[in-house]
């Protein structure tokens, strides 16, 4: 029994040493374990490490690069509550072969560098807006309701050199009684920016991305979205006839480029899009008449394409008055001027524009014509009619158009993306009219009828000393844009610009030598030549 008890307890000591070798072999086990899931896990959370050579790797192998890389732009927008500010300064210098005197208060673009009517000398100096028209504006996009929002934008254009509101109506008077004086003009220029608060748009509105967005108040003509829209150098009045000649946009009036009293209405059906807008009469005596516009377009595999139809009443260019003309307003007339006397055209106005644009790789390719029919007004103006921006009219010649007027114009160009951050662009303007009137000083020569009375008046005599003859305008560009840096971009850019036959007409390059003196044979021709560059920055 003695030798039992013993074998027994050297057994129990046994299994207990055993037990606890295995408890402390399984907390150690336990323990490792542990740190290999730990360590497992903090390696599943790590980019794997690259094996490749980093002499030989491209740089989006190397495991470094997702931490070193810059993070994405952030949006600078100037926004608070859907309410955005937003605005574009535009200024440099430019040379001219021809040209004028800048204008302090034409506000857009300060000299005319396209070929015009007080184009004579060479010119060097500053001029703001030549790739595109200053402006500061506010605009709004609110939510009102389920898939409802409430709209508006408000934009001032101005002139970079100066500060000066864009006020194209307001340098006109400026040189009334000019027009017999050889290059006493300065840059004058027929607008639809009258030097208001909000010159360019006011408007507001309701949107919705299934019923469309109706808007009403101060706002550009559907013509003009087209002319803006397909114009391979959109914007640039330096070097681009149809941005220069208002008129284009306008319906062939410059100061319909942007309706008072309109109300506009736009709706996306697929890719098919469609918009009217009418301006409504801002009253007996007013040159705000009626007009409506209306609007189809498509957009298909890099192809967009837009056909518009309008009528335009009471349509009216604005221009110097005579000497002898102003000097019986100032003395025989109680007329108030106002802001000033404008001498005021008035027609009605039938539009016809098409335009498209096909984009390719780096290519981009614009085209569009345009056809206005002018005719004598159906309700003709009267003296004192009250202008836009508070003109009045000193003189208004409502038989301007005794037989139909038809300007044509089409215009081609080509946008080519050197690299992602310069662009270069080739466009070509051509412009021209028909023989429409018979004018004093030019009775009808061989080959009139009554159908066209001006034809042989027209090959009789300079075509150049009748507006009414017919006549054509080029122009040619090229520029050259490089967006360097965000929001900045440099530009520089040329344009060779020419007028013909009646569309000379009262050119002073036409009818002048270059010493300032009357010509005893008037040229049917004028030129000018352009050359500048400049800097933007846009927010």
């Amino acid at each position: 029994m003695a030798f039992a008890a013993v074998g027994h307890a050297d057994e129990l000591s046994d299994i207990q040493a055993q037990a606890k070798q295995l408890r402390e072999q399984n907390q150690a086990m336990t323990k490792r374990l542990a740190d290999l899931e730990k360590r497992q896990k903090a390696l599943e959370t790590k980019p794997a490490v690259s094996v490749a050579n980093p002499v030989d790797a491209m740089a989006a192998d190397l495991p470094y690069k997702a931490a070193v890389k810059a993070k994405p732009p952030e949006s600078d927008d100037l926004c608070w509550h859907g309410i955005c500010a937003y605005g574009n300064f535009d200024m440099g210098v430019n040379y001219q072969t021809h040209g004028t005197a800048n204008d302090t208060v034409l506000g857009g673009l300060s000299a005319n560098t396209i070929v015009n009517k007080s184009s004579n000398g060479s010119h060097f100096g500053a001029l703001a807006n030549q790739m595109s028209t200053s402006f500061v504006g506010l605009r709004g996009k609110q939510e009102i309701a389920d898939n409802l929002y409430a709209v508006f934008n408000l934009q001032t254009l101005f002139n970079a050199q100066n500060g000066g509101n864009a006020n194209g109506l307001g340098s006109v008077p400026r040189d009334n009684g000019l027009t017999g004086n050889i290059g006493a003009q300065d840059a004058f220029g027929d607008s639809s920016k009258a030097g208001v608060m909000f010159n360019n748009v006011a408007y507001f509105g309701l949107s919705s991305p299934t019923y469309g967005t109706f808007t009403m108040g101060r706002q550009s003509a559907l013509s003009s979205d087209l002319i803006v829209n397909y114009d391979p150098l959109s914007g640039a009045s330096a070097w681009s006839l149809i941005t220069f000649a208002g008129a284009n946009g306008g319906g062939g009036a410059t100061e319909n480029r942007i309706y008072d009293n309109s109300f506009e209405y736009r709706v996306n059906v697929g890719p098919v899009r469609f918009a009217v807008e009418t301006q409504l009469r801002g009253g007996p005596n007013s040159a705000t008449g009626n007009a409506f516009e209306g609007n189809v377009g498509f957009d298909y595999m890099g192809l967009s394409m837009d056909f518009l139809g309008g009528k335009i009443f009471g349509g009216t260019t604005a221009a110097p008055i005579s000497g002898t003309a102003l000097a019986g307003l100032n003395t025989g007339s109680a007329l108030s001027p106002g802001n000033g006397f404008l001498g005021l055209t008035v027609s009605d106005n039938t539009v016809f524009q098409v335009g498209a644009k096909y984009t390719i790789g780096p290519w981009k390719f614009f085209g569009g014509y345009e056809n206005i029919h002018f005719n004598n007004p159906d309700n003709p103006l009267s003296v004192g009619a009250f202008v836009q921006g508070g003109f009045s009219a000193g003189t208004v010649n409502n038989a301007a158009f005794n037989s139909t007027r038809v300007l044509q114009t089409a215009w081609f160009g080509t946008r080519y993306a050197i690299t992602p951050a310069l662009d270069i662009t080739g466009a070509w303007y051509h412009l021209w009219q028909n023989n429409f009137v018979n004018t004093a000083g030019n009775p009808a020569g061989p080959g009139s009828s009554l159908s066209n009375p001006v034809a042989g008046a027209c090959a009789f005599a300079v075509a150049s000393q009748s507006s009414g003859c017919a006549g054509t305008e080029d122009v040619v560009s090229l520029v050259l844009d490089w967006r360097f840096a965000r929001h900045v971009d440099m530009y520089a850019g040329v344009a060779y610009s020419q007028v013909t036959g009646g569309v000379a007409n009262g050119f002073v390059q036409a009818n002048t030598t270059n010493a300032g003196t009357q010509k005893a044979f008037p040229s049917n021709k004028a030129n000018n030549v352009d050359p500048g560059i400049g800097l933007r920055y846009q927010f």
